[in-house]
């Protein structure tokens, strides 16, 4: 097993080496809060909390609500607290609510904050402002080196099969690249969904392993049932990679392509220009009526609550290491 003492302390002491990853329209705080009770690090996107017009910020509403309730779980188990949560920044030009919330977080000193779509300084500051960490996701080493050059303490390298943005690289060539330079906090994303996938990631040189989709088919998640049980019905060739919803190459689930009047095999592709979160488009939006999901979700058999799926996760991961232990 890899020595973990490098890492900053908001990753030290999970029950498993496991981060939730943020899903757009579906992380909220109930599920952020499952997740980190269950004892792996929950988090969700700055943008799911949206307020009407008028009204004060959704996101620090969040914050107080989580910070409150693992606060409480954390007084009532002192044997057993909470892990911390993360919440995802888009830095990408289309975000305009980038600035305030920036604001917000530092002002709740978020402990764990994931960037994506653009590498920034002012960012990075924002977040080491108030003792958070950044961990910035990217699809190739290119990327890699430019996030850590502009302050990011750490990477999400997210590799062929992963939800939603995902890249195009194996995770075997993506994760000994970036070993070759840097030692820091590194995760994998790409089809990690039980515990034999989050023990091969540490295998490769990962940290942490970094899991989205199967969290779809919870209790919890902030999903339409529909969604949650075509992930259970669906695997790994039920996923089609398109740039046509945001303009960024991204995995999806051909059954919700079909349920749209298009043919998933012959979609037309589109470019960044066209990117804009949370905006009104006259084609079908991602991921609210396209749902995205990774490759790994022929593990997912059933919809259940969280706590639950991290236990099979955490037996399964310490049942591959003891037989790999044996075997060597």
């Amino acid at each position: 097993m890899r020595d973990d003492s490098h890492l900053p302390a908001a990753l030290q002491g999970l029950r498993i080496p496991l981060v939730a990853s943020p899903l757009f329209i579906i992380s909220v705080p109930e599920l952020v809060i499952a997740q980190c009770k269950a004892g792996i690090v929950g988090s969700f996107p700055a943008l799911n909390a949206r307020e009407a017009e008028g009204e004060p910020p959704l996101l620090e509403a969040w914050l107080k609500q989580i910070n409150e309730e693992l606060d409480r779980h954390n007084q009532e188990n002192p044997d057993n607290p909470a892990a911390p949560f993360a919440v995802n920044q888009i830095v990408h030009r289309s975000n305009a609510r980038l600035e305030r919330d920036l604001e917000i977080c530092a002002k709740w000193k978020v402990p764990i904050w994931i960037t994506s779509l653009g590498a920034r300084v002012e960012v990075n500051e924002a977040a080491h402002s108030c003792g958070g960490i950044v961990l910035h996701d990217i699809i190739n080493n290119m990327f890699a080196k430019k996030a850590i050059s502009k302050g990011a303490d750490g990477l999400v390298a997210v590799a062929a099969g992963a939800g939603g943005h995902a890249g195009p690289q194996s995770p075997f060539a993506l994760i000994r690249e970036i070993r070759e330079w840097f030692d820091g906090p590194l995760l994998l994303s790409g089809a990690i969904s039980n515990g034999e996938s989050l023990l091969a990631a540490r295998a490769l040189g990962a940290d942490l392993g970094y899991m989205g989709s199967p969290f779809i088919a919870t209790h919890e998640a902030n999903a339409q049932q529909g969604y949650k049980d075509m992930i259970v019905a669906s695997g790994a060739d039920d996923i089609v990679t398109s740039s046509l919803f945001t303009g960024v190459s991204g995995n999806y689930l051909k059954p919700s392509i079909a349920a749209a009047g298009m043919d998933a095999d012959n979609l037309p592709s589109a470019d960044a220009s066209s990117m804009n979160f949370g905006s009104d488009r006259e084609k079908p939006k991602a991921w609210k009526e396209i749902w995205g999901s990774g490759q790994g979700i022929g593990t997912v058999d059933a919809v259940t609550n969280v706590a639950t799926l991290v236990d099979r996760v955490a037996r399964e991961y310490q049942e591959a290491g003891n037989k790999l232990a044996a075997e060597f």
